[in-house]
């Protein structure tokens, strides 16, 4: 399939009301607005032609740059790429899912992690906590630096309240992901989940709510599933 024939695909499968709904959110033109289900199925197109999904994302249109980060294959992205990437992710669905999933299996994942989320730039840093978070929930708790992951849960302790909104949003992300899926450090999350509370977004015009790490949590911990990882946290 050509980059023609994708983009006239997307534009078939876009709707008014999902377009609508993605720029409350934080989208913007051009994009056709195009359910993430109704993406999956152009997936298998794309994911075997590495360089049509790299042209989908450097189209600049939402949909394309969504189905361009669910094809291709992160094992294959350089660190270079992904920067690249980060850099263009202009709201928060490609930065905290397109691009912080890609990142967490790539073999840059930590590395991009720290530098991303230390950044002045709100949406680099939101990109570097969901990196981190997402590494997380995919790699073997023996793999794991759990000291700096330590000193990073103490950092939303200290200072989340006061950071930009939507890293606020991501930092809360942080800790119900270390809470949930990284057994050695299920306490201290809890007690970090205990101590911050009720995390204050604004979502703007949307029905999106901010889950409360402890409840979340406890959640998890009900079910048995503390510790157990994910296959992939590309979705």
């Amino acid at each position: 399939m050509t980059f023609e024939e994708v983009m006239n695909n997307l534009e078939e499968l876009g709707s008014e009301q999902t377009k609508k709904t993605f720029l409350r959110h934080g989208a913007q033109e051009p994009l056709f607005g195009v359910k993430v289900g109704d993406l999956k199925k152009l997936v298998k197109f794309v994911k075997k032609d590495r360089e049509l999904a790299l042209a989908l994302y450097d189209s600049g249109n939402t949909d394309a740059m969504y189905l361009a980060g669910l094809s291709i294959d992160p094992k294959t992205m350089t660190k270079q790429e992904l920067q690249n990437w980060a850099k263009h992710a202009y709201w928060y669905m490609l930065t905290e899912y397109t691009v912080a999933g890609l990142a967490a299996e790539s073999s840059s994942a930590p590395q991009l992690a720290r530098e991303w989320l230390q950044s002045p730039d709100e949406l680099i840093a939101t990109c570097g906590w969901s990196t981190y978070a997402n590494y997380i929930s995919i790699t073997p708790d023996e793999k794991l630096d759990l000291q700096e992951i330590a000193q990073l849960l103490e950092q939303v302790r200290t200072t989340i309240h006061a950071e930009r909104n939507r890293v606020r949003y991501t930092m809360n992300t942080f800790v119900i992901t270390v809470g949930a899926y990284c057994f050695p450090l299920f306490e201290a999350a809890t007690e970090v989940a205990n101590e911050i509370g009720k995390v204050h977004v604004d979502v703007g015009q949307t029905a999106c709510k901010v889950p409360l790490a402890t409840e979340y949590i406890h959640k998890i911990e009900s079910m048995g599933r503390v510790g157990t990882k994910k296959k992939t946290c590309i979705c």
